[in-house]
């Protein structure tokens, strides 16, 4: 099946303590880029993801967003340090004796102290975690799935529809291109006699056809016309049997194809041998433009 690089994909799995939210983005790249932003506290399963990632997507820019809430929970939790409170409130009062103070010791002043009331991060069950997160990324990763196939789709019904417009094209080129060798031959009898014609000398009709055929033999279009054809099965065929990545193989005969046409241009004096070309490279363009987004 061919993938676009392009879609969108949502999952969702909750359980009594953790519930998640992952959204997966990706467009088209030359390679595979896969960029994660999870909370801090799970950062420690980015590599974790990025290799389920990579089972499911071979090129394109992966944009993955991961929502994580705590049910019932804090992520944090407080702490008092009781013997530390005592120890200021000893120092405090040492001083204050010491000083003859008379004002009191109040909790305010103690709870000023550094360290007295600690902030520490609640235990997560990372088993759990990854258990529930998995759920979640492959139900995102099912979505963007089943949207890459769909425009996967589309995109290789508009390639065969440009490809019968290039076999057509072809074809009238094979057919004006029969006609070559006659065409010269005649075009250099009439400028032969043109120019015989004020000598009162007949043209070498022998002479002319060895002309038109070396004329042709230079300006044969077939094996590029052959090797064109040959392209054209290559691509319906890697589109309709393909089960892996493909654009850059689509885009490597694109290339062999524009270079058979570019020949067939520069050998052709064919005026509508010439215009045919100029359709069948705007052809190639578009679906240059269209392999573009096929992973």
């Amino acid at each position: 099946m061919v993938m676009s690089m392009t879609g969108f994909g949502r999952g969702e799995s909750k359980t009594e303590k953790y519930s998640f939210t992952v959204e997966i983005k990706t467009i088209n790249h030359r390679y595979l880029d896969i960029n994660i932003k999870l909370p801090r506290r799970i950062s420690f399963l980015e590599e974790w993801i990025r290799q389920i990632i990579k089972k499911d997507i071979l090129r394109g820019r992966v944009e993955v967003f991961i929502k994580m809430d705590m049910h019932g929970q804090s992520e944090s939790k407080l702490s008092l340090d009781t013997e530390l409170v005592k120890n200021y409130n000893e120092i405090l009062h040492t001083i204050k004796k010491e000083l003859n103070i008379e004002e009191e010791i109040s909790l305010s002043t103690i709870t000023r102290f550094p360290d007295i009331i600690k902030t520490t991060e609640n235990e997560i069950d990372s088993d759990e975690i990854k258990i529930e997160l998995l759920s979640g990324l492959n139900s995102a990763l099912r979505s963007l799935k089943d949207m890459r196939e769909l425009e996967g789709r589309e995109l290789v019904n508009d390639i065969n529809n440009r490809l019968k417009i290039l076999s057509g094209n072809i074809d009238i080129i094979e057919r004006l291109s029969s006609t070559v060798e006659e065409d010269y031959r005649q075009r250099l009898k009439l400028k032969m006699e043109d120019i015989l014609k004020s000598f009162n000398v007949q043209p070498d009709e022998q002479r002319l056809l060895q002309e038109a055929a070396i004329y042709a033999d230079k300006s044969s279009i077939t094996e590029e016309i052959v090797r064109f054809r040959s392209h054209i099965l290559q691509l319906e065929g890697i589109t309709l049997n393909s089960g892996e990545a493909i654009g850059r193989k689509l885009d490597f005969l694109i290339q062999e194809m524009n270079r058979e046409a570019n020949t067939i241009g520069s050998k052709s004096s064919n005026i509508e041998i010439t215009s045919k070309v100029v359709d069948i490279k705007s052809e190639l363009e578009k679906i240059r433009e269209q392999i573009q987004n096929i992973e």
